[in-house]
């Protein structure tokens, strides 16, 4: 187990997209967590999904904030404005970043490349800029499990080589680490990347297949499953990631000496994933039977009636896995929970959002 060797209270955290789904999990975990933390939250608000999602968020934060010793503030902007991301730094000099915007989403990069060059690429440079014009002690940022590509070996480990993307996504968040790694060997900047397992949770992102599912079902429509059923993924709930994340901003990774004897720079990637790897055609089973048990469906709703199998489309993989023994050792933390308990609380938060 790794020492702490950051102390969030009392000090300043930027983090961005924090009207996204993981970034208002972990500013709600901050508050509940931490004393007398200043928390900026960026988010640019825009549409890719329904943004009244991310006001309800907002609102969540909002009311969270009234009953901390925390100080939240929010600053509407993106992050590929180098001025307005320059301002914030030289206004409120974060300790630690936490880069959570980014634009998402495998598929929606194969039409609209600009988005992700614009977010993911540039909004991050910019981000590296701040970091290194107005020092920061820890910069964490969110990579993907995406970077492992067409990789055959499983479970996917960071010690794998992670050269073959399949969509521009994940060639953007493998770009991230690359330029992350750079700045902190030539600016002395400890960054940790983290690759995220396929998160789901109650309020996420509606494009995610646990949601896009239950809305068509609701709707009517015919829910299509890729690779003919035969796609597992390792579904990580909400809370665990988040878990994960604020263990992990308390450790700066620090400079040490390479086998040659020569300096290595403060540098980390970790998976955060919960190693379990459901197939989709049992995923949607569950998640039926929870949207059952909420209210949200009829007890006798057709399912097969809804349900199409489908070839695998352009970007996706196969399997997610991931091996998390890096993080269990340095962290002494695995994402723990069920896809039958995560998706049963998201079953219940639906029903109450949408009545």
């Amino acid at each position: 187990m790794l020492d702490y060797n950051i102390d969030l209270n009392g000090k300043s955290v930027v983090v961005t997209g924090a009207a996204g789904f993981i970034g208002a999990n972990l500013v709600k975990k901050l508050m509940r967590s931490f004393e007398n933390v200043k928390i900026i939250g960026i988010d640019n608000m825009n549409d890719y999904y329904d943004v009244s999602i991310k006001e309800y968020r907002l609102t969540e934060l909002d009311e969270l904030a009234k009953e901390s010793s925390c100080e939240w503030i929010f600053a509407r902007g993106n992050i590929a404005d180098r001025d307005f991301i320059e301002g914030i730094f030289a206004l409120h000099a974060p300790h630690v970043v936490v880069n959570l915007a980014a634009q998402a989403g495998v598929r929606y990069s194969i039409t609209n490349p600009d988005v992700y060059i614009e977010s993911n690429i540039i909004g991050f440079y910019n981000i590296l800029e701040a970091c290194r014009k107005y020092p920061v002690a820890h910069l964490v940022y969110a990579s993907s499990s995406s970077v492992y590509g067409s990789n055959k070996k499983i479970p996917y480990s960071t010690d794998d080589k992670v050269d073959n993307p399949v969509s521009l996504y994940a060639a953007t968040k493998k770009s991230n680490e690359l330029l992350a790694h750079s700045y902190s060997k030539l600016y002395n900047i400890p960054s940790t990347g983290l690759r995220f397992f396929t998160v789901y949770g109650p309020a996420g992102r509606p494009d995610m297949a646990y949601f896009s599912f239950t809305n068509k079902l609701l709707a009517g429509d015919v829910i299509k499953i890729f690779n003919y059923g035969n796609c597992k993924r390792d579904f990580t709930y909400v809370d665990d990631i988040v878990e994960g994340v604020t263990r992990i901003m308390q450790h700066a990774p620090e400079k040490q000496d390479g086998e040659d004897g020569l300096p290595l720079p403060p540098y980390k990637v970790y998976n955060i994933g919960n190693s379990n790897p459901e197939n989709l055609l049992e995923f949607v089973d569950i998640l039926q039977q929870e949207l059952i048990s909420a209210g949200v469906l009829p007890s006798d709703y057709d399912f097969e009636a809804h349900k199409e199998l489908v070839p695998m489309q352009p970007g996706d993989v196969p399997v997610t896995y991931a091996d998390t023994s890096a993080l269990e050792q340095d962290f002494g933390f695995k994402p723990h929970t069920s896809l039958r308990e995560g998706l049963r609380k998201f079953a219940v938060w639906y029903k109450g959002f949408y009545n």
